[in-house]
C-alpha cells in the first residue's frame, strides 16, 4: 500500500544521502527520541528530510530560526510535495514594536504593529490543513512557539454545512459573523461573505476557492465551491466546514465569564498597588482595565486582547500558552491511527539557543509592564513557550547542523568533554554523517599564516584570485579594522567594500550583488554567517585574529565560515594567527576529517569536483525579482532628491512593490520596502527637493 506523501523529484539520493536516509528512518522506527543529521552546506539535507517523511509516510514540522530561510525551505518542500499540504507558518507581522515602558526616562511606548495578511492567511491554512488533512507538513519560524489560542476551540466553534441539513440564512450569517467573517456586499475577499437572494457565498481565509450555499426555506439545498472572482462552479459538494477568520476564537459565554475573572483579578491587584502606595499604578491599571474590558463586552475584542488569552481560554495562573505543537497534537483526536509528527530542527545550532531564550526576554518586558500598572499580571501569561516546555511537547526530533551544539550533542548521546572537546561521532547511531556532496566539492583546505606580514600575505592572496576571476572574503573582529581594512585595500588597486552592522539591509544585498556580478574583488566583515546566501564564486575566505577565543572564533563559527570557500572547486581558508587555539584544533580536525572522507569517495567513484553554478543563476532571479520589487527605487530614493510632486506618486509604488513582496513570500525585501516608505512619509520635503534621514552606515570609500 502506497503512502500519502508523494516525493516528487528528478533527483535519485546519491552520495551517502541513501545511508542517511536509511539511519534516520531507523532510528525513528526504533523510537529514539532525538538524533542528529550532521550535513555539509551543499550536501542535499532538504531532500533526505523530504525522504524520510515520504519513506516513513508522517506529517511533520520543519523549524527554521530565520523568515527567509523558512520561506526557502517552504519554496523546496512545495516542490517535492505538490499533491500534499505543505504550509507555512512564521511571524506575521511586516512591522512590530512591543509595548514597553522604559522607567528611568518615564517613557510609555504603545504596540505598534503592521500585519502582513497575506502571511495571516497561510498562518490560518497551516491550522486549518493540521485538523482536516493526513497528509500535512509545516514549515515554521520561531513564531510556532507563540500563543495562538486553542485547536478546540478553533475547531468546535467551525461552522458546519451538510446539504440538506436545517439551516437557516439568519443562523449560517450569525454563525460567520461569531468567528470573525465580515459581509462585504461590494468586495468580496478572503475572510468575507456575501448574501444574494437564497445564496451565501463564503470566502475563508485559508482557501483559494470560495463557497457557495443555497438555501430554500429553512434548510440547505445545495454547496458549491466557486471561483471567488467569476462565481464559475469549481465543484458541487454534499458537506463542508468553514474554519474560523482568526485564530483566538471565543464565545458570548466564555468572555462573560473571562470578564468576571478579569474583574476579580483586577480587585486583588489594585489592593496590592495601593498597599503599596503605587496610587498612579493603580489608577492606571483600573482606567485601562475597566475600557478594555467594556470593549469585550460589547465588541468581543479589544487592543491588545492577548493580554486576557489566560483568562479567555480558562487557562489557571502559570500555565503554558496553547501554540501550534497543539494543534499538531490535535490530530490524533482526528486521526487516532495516525503516527506521530516528526520535528526537524534546522540548524539546530541557532535555532536550539533561539527557542531557549525567547522566554526570558518576554517576561522581562512583560514584568516591567505589570511593575508599573500597564497591565496585569496575567498578561505575563500571553508568552512563549519556556523551553522546558518546548522539550516536554516536542515528538522524534532530527537536529539538523553542520555544526550541532552542546544541547544536540547531548541529547544524542554525544555531549562535550569536561575540556569543551566534542566526543567521537564514529559508531552513534544516533549522529547520521551526511558530508558527500553531489557535485563532488570538498572541504577547502586550510592552512595557517602568521601575523607577521600577513596583511602582504593578504593582498598577495587576493590579487592572485582576483586575476582568475575569483573571489575573497576577510574577517576581522571590530568594525574599524573591517572598515581600515577595506581602505587599506582599495589603495593597493583591489575593489574592496567592507560589511558589518551599520550597513542596512538594501545595501548589504547591493554590495553581495557587486561581488558576485564582478564588481568587487573581496569584502571585508566581521560576522559574514548573517547574510544567509550562499557565494559560488568566493574561492578564498581570510580569517583575521583567528587565535582570539571567543563567539566569532569558536569551533562552530569556523566552520561554519570556511564554508564559505566550499562551492568552488579552488577553495581555500587562511587562519591568520600566531597558536592554535582549542577552537582552532577542533575545527581543523573536524575539517579534515570531512575531507578525507569526501576525497575518499570521489576516488572510489571517479569524481571530479565541479563549482557550483546554479546558484548563479538563482542569484540572478533574485536581482530581476528585487529590480521588479522595488530595489531600483529604493536605490533613487536614498541617494537623489525628490520634487514635493513626485512623492505622492513614489509613496503609491513603494506601497505596490511591498505588497507583491511580501506575496512573493521575499519578507526582507518587503520590510525593507516598508521602512523605506515610513522614511518617505516621515521626511521634509522642501521646495526644490529634500533629502531622507542620514543612513547610519558610513559611506564606503570608492
Amino acid at each position: 500500500m502506497s503512502g500519502i506523501f508523494k516525493l516528487v523529484s528528478p533527483f535519485k539520493p546519491a552520495g551517502d544521502q541513501p545511508a542517511a536516509i536509511d539511519a534516520m528512518c531507523r532510528n525513528i522506527s526504533e523510537g529514539r527520541k532525538d538524533q542528529i543529521l550532521l550535513g555539509v552546506t551543499g550536501s542535499g539535507k532538504t531532500f533526505s528530510i523530504a525522504s524520510v517523511i515520504e519513506k516513513l509516510d508522517r506529517p511533520a514540522l520543519i523549524l527554521s530560526h530565520n523568515k527567509v530561510l523558512a520561506a526557502q525551505l517552504y519554496a523546496e518542500f512545495r516542490s517535492f510535495f505538490p499533491e500534499n499540504a505543505v504550509e507555512y507558518f512564521i511571524s506575521y507581522y511586516d512591522y512590530y514594536q512591543p509595548e514597553a515602558y522604559i522607567p528611568q526616562s518615564d517613557t510609555y511606548i504603545e504596540k505598534d504593529a503592521q500585519i502582513n495578511e497575506h502571511i495571516d492567511k497561510l498562518r490560518l491554512k497551516a491550522t486549518t490543513s493540521l485538523l482536516t488533512r493526513r497528509d500535512t507538513i509545516v514549515v515554521a519560524s520561531v513564531s510556532c512557539i507563540y500563543n495562538i489560542g486553542s485547536p478546540e476551540s478553533y475547531s468546535e466553534l467551525c461552522v458546519a454545512l451538510k446539504k440538506g441539513a436545517t439551516l437557516s440564512r439568519a443562523d449560517l450569517t450569525a454563525g460567520l459573523i461569531q468567528i470573525y467573517y465580515d459581509r462585504n456586499e461590494v468586495e468580496f475577499t478572503h475572510g468575507k461573505f456575501r448574501v444574494r437572494g437564497g445564496a451565501v457565498d463564503i470566502f475563508p481565509p485559508y482557501s483559494q476557492t470560495a463557497l457557495r450555499v443555497e438555501l430554500t426555506g429553512p434548510s440547505i439545498s445545495s454547496i458549491r465551491e466557486i471561483h471567488p472572482l467569476t462565481g464559475d462552479i469549481i465543484n458541487e459538494i454534499e458537506e463542508a466546514w468553514v474554519y474560523p477568520a482568526k485564530h483566538f476564537v471565543t464565545t458570548k459565554e466564555e468572555r462573560e465569564r473571562a470578564i468576571g475573572a478579569i474583574k476579580e483579578e483586577l480587585a486583588q491587584r489594585l489592593d496590592e498597588l495601593k498597599g503599596q502606595g503605587k496610587l498612579l499604578e493603580a489608577e492606571r491599571l483600573s482606567t485601562r482595565t475597566k475600557y478594555d474590558m467594556e470593549m469585550l463586552a460589547e465588541m468581543g475584542y479589544c487592543g491588545g486582547v492577548e493580554n486576557y488569552s489566560r483568562h479567555l481560554s480558562g487557562r489557571p495562573p502559570g500555565a503554558r500558552p496553547l501554540c501550534l505543537l497543539d494543534y499538531f497534537a490535535a490530530r490524533k483526536s482526528r486521526f487516532p491511527d495516525e503516527k506521530d509528527y516528526l520535528l526537524f530542527l534546522d540548524e539546530s545550532h541557532v535555532s536550539v539557543p533561539q527557542i531557549r531564550g525567547m522566554y526570558e526576554g518576554d517576561r522581562s518586558r512583560k514584568q516591567t509592564l505589570v511593575d508599573f500598572g500597564f497591565r496585569l499580571p496575567s498578561a505575563l501569561d500571553n508568552r512563549p513557550l519556556k523551553f522546558a516546555e518546548f522539550q516536554k511537547l516536542a515528538p522524534q526530533t532530527v537536529y539538523v547542523s553542520a555544526t550541532p551544539g552542546p544541547y544536540e550533542l547531548e541529547r544524542a548521546g554525544a555531549p562535550q568533554s569536561a575540556g569543551g572537546e566534542k566526543m567521537p561521532y564514529a559508531g552513534n547511531p544516533l549522529i547520521v554523517e551526511q558530508v558527500i556532496r553531489p557535485t563532488g566539492l570538498v572541504d577547502p583546505p586550510v592552512t595557517m599564516h602568521p601575523t607577521k606580514g600577513q596583511i602582504d600575505h593578504l593582498v598577495g592572496k587576493i590579487k592572485e584570485r582576483a586575476k582568475k576571476g575569483e573571489k575573497s572574503l576577510v574577517l576581522s573582529l571590530t568594525k574599524k579594522t573591517a572598515e581600515d581594512l577595506s581602505a587599506f585595500l582599495i589603495s593597493k588597486g583591489i575593489r574592496a567594500k567592507y560589511l558589518h552592522s551599520d550597513i542596512d539591509t538594501l545595501e548589504r544585498v547591493e554590495i553581495l550583488g557587486q561581488l558576485r556580478k564582478g564588481a568587487l574583488d573581496a569584502i571585508v566583515g566581521i560576522n559574514l554567517l548573517r547574510e544567509g546566501l550562499d557565494l559560488p564564486e568566493v574561492s578564498l575566505v581570510a580569517i583575521l585574529e583567528a587565535d582570539n577565543e571567543g563567539f566569532l572564533r569558536s569551533e562552530s563559527t569556523l566552520i561554519q565560515i570556511s564554508g564559505r570557500a566550499a562551492r568552488h572547486s579552488s577553495g581555500e581558508v587562511i587562519l591568520y594567527a600566531d597558536r592554535t587555539t582549542g577552537s582552532m584544533s577542533r575545527a581543523l580536525n573536524e575539517m579534515g576529517r570531512r575531507r578525507k572522507k569526501q576525497e575518499a569517495y570521489n576516488l572510489e567513484h571517479h569524481i571530479t569536483p565541479t563549482s557550483i553554478r546554479k546558484a548563479t543563476v538563482e542569484l540572478e532571479e533574485f536581482q530581476n525579482q528585487a529590480k521588479h520589487s522595488g530595489l531600483g527605487i529604493l536605490h533613487s530614493i536614498s541617494r537623489e532628491k525628490i520634487s514635493p510632486a513626485a512623492l505622492p506618486g513614489v509613496i503609491a509604488n513603494l506601497e505596490k512593490q511591498m505588497k507583491e513582496a511580501a506575496d512573493n513570500l521575499d519578507f526582507e525585501l518587503a520590510a525593507d520596502l516598508r521602512d523605506q516608505l515610513f522614511e518617505l512619509k516621515d521626511m521634509g520635503v522642501k521646495p526644490g527637493g529634500g533629502k531622507p534621514r542620514p543612513r547610519k552606515a558610513k559611506k564606503q570609500a570608492r
